[in-house]
């Protein structure tokens, strides 16, 4: 279980690394698609990358670091500096 969780966090910083990398405050989910062959090579052992990329924004997103604005489509959310 602890492997499994250990897994969840690389997934989380490998698609937040990405979304970063985009140019653009807001990116779509087709963009994010685009690191496919990345997310590949980062964790041969999992067949799903699309829909895990999907879940993993779904976090993000729960988490107050992006924003969903509607099909298909995300919007960055700045970091407040304190």
């Amino acid at each position: 279980m602890r492997d499994k969780s250990k897994d969840n966090r690389g997934w989380i910083l490998d698609v937040l690394s990405c979304v970063d990398r985009l140019p653009t405050k807001d990116f779509s989910l087709k963009e994010m698609y685009n690191f496919e062959n990345y997310f590949k090579n980062l964790h041969p052992d999992n067949h799903n990358i699309q829909a895990k990329i999907r879940q993993q924004l779904q976090i993000l997103r729960d988490k107050g670091l992006i924003e969903f604005i509607g099909r298909g489509r995300y919007r960055k959310i700045p970091i407040q500096e304190v």
